[in-house]
């Protein structure tokens, strides 16, 4: 197995700015990969979906609470203050809506890949595995920031 190559990765990306920008009306915008080395903290999010098929592995999307709050607001058109099973429920969405729209555009390019139902995580830990973590910052302000983490390789 070998690592994910720049076009796939750019498949995840395309999906992951286009759900953000279609079900949240923001503006995303793309910042520099980096290989995370470091674990997530206290105040950490994390949605995990794994992926399996042609590529395998996990695709993390992280961001701080207050990120989460306001991105399950604006799905739900209404003001979000805490994390329940409704909002919780929203923030894992758009996680299958990323990874949707990601099956779909490989699928597209003859990719058979299947993904995991989400698990929502909270709180300082570190995730390590047999695969890099290739961080890549999706800016949706000047300061909040929704991560999309790849730990995936392909066959």
């Amino acid at each position: 197995m070998a690592r994910i190559n720049a076009e796939h990765v750019n498949t995840f990306l395309m999906a992951a700015t286009k759900v953000v920008s279609e079900a949240c009306s923001l503006t995303p915008r793309v910042g520099k990969p980096f290989i995370r080395n470091s674990g997530f903290t206290n105040d950490s999010i994390i949605i995990m979906i794994g992926v399996t098929g042609e590529m395998q592995g996990q695709v993390i999307l992280a961001f701080k609470k207050s990120v989460a709050l306001s991105i399950a607001s604006k799905m739900m058109f209404m003001e979000v203050t805490q994390l329940d099973e409704i909002s919780t429920s929203a923030i894992c969405e758009l996680g299958n809506m990323i990874m949707g729209n990601a099956s779909t555009a490989f699928s597209v390019k003859n990719i058979g890949i299947d993904i995991t139902p989400p698990t929502m995580c909270e709180g300082n830990f570190t995730i390590s595995g047999a695969v890099a973590n290739m961080c890549i910052p999706i800016y949706i302000s000047d300061e909040d920031i929704i991560e999309l983490n790849l730990c995936i390789k392909q066959d």
